[in-house]
């Protein structure tokens, strides 16, 4: 939860409330900056902000006298109600509405960024696929510059591919999903084979897999 919205739903400026959040984190020896956001107001002034998990929230709002807080946690219990529904949440009142239209717009703005950053990625990907074909497990692990065990492991653990007899092979639901082109062939021994090869859906869907793996472990 915001700061702005915890000041919307107290009544409390907006400054009174970082001032409290400031005192709180001192206290708990917590660098502000872990939770702090920059955000652009009405008059395009980039302003600070922090955003609180539920249990920094609760502490915070300990402080405040019953009324103002019996407003926060309402608001934390429509807010996970509606999570667990998959339901918006109706703001009760102007201030609120300001807040969520607010909040909407930001998430608007980080979904397009993403895709922005993405779209050069994709194109490269797409353009890669598109003139040299679908892609082998090998020349895969060379463009994402990984070694072929470790990737064999990450698509194992990831429940992407699977070993079958002497190859590997896609699970059916990414297959579905057109990230796997199934190639059917004969060998120069005159044996038929059946191989799965990566497209460059296939391929933007294993990077971005990694990418978050990468993330998570920092």
């Amino acid at each position: 939860m915001s700061s702005r919205e915890i000041a919307a739903l107290t009544g409390k400026q907006h400054k009174h409330v970082k001032r409290d959040i400031e005192s709180m984190f001192k206290t708990l020896e917590i660098n502000p900056s872990t939770f702090g956001r920059i955000y652009t107001d009405q008059r395009n002034r980039e302003q600070t902000e922090f955003l609180l998990p539920r249990r920094e929230c609760e502490i915070l709002v300990t402080g405040y006298d019953v009324k103002r807080r019996s407003a926060v946690i309402d608001r934390w219990m429509a807010l996970e109600l509606a999570s667990r529904r998959n339901t918006p949440v109706i703001p009760q009142t102007y201030a609120a509405a300001l807040l969520e239209a607010g909040r909407l717009a930001q998430l608007a703005e980080e979904r397009q960024r993403r895709l922005d950053e993405q779209s050069p990625k994709v194109r490269f990907v797409e353009k890669y696929c598109a003139t040299n074909g679908s892609k082998t497990f090998r020349q895969v692990a060379k463009l994402l510059c990984i070694k072929e065990p470790e990737f064999r492991k990450f698509l194992a653990d990831n429940k992407i591919m699977y070993r079958l007899n002497d190859g590997w092979a896609a699970y059916q639901c990414h297959i579905t999903a057109g990230r796997f082109e199934v190639v059917a062939g004969v060998s120069g021994n005159k044996y038929n084979y059946t191989a799965h090869r990566f497209t460059a859906k296939g391929i933007e869907y294993v990077a971005d897999k990694m990418a978050a793996k990468a993330l998570g472990k920092q």
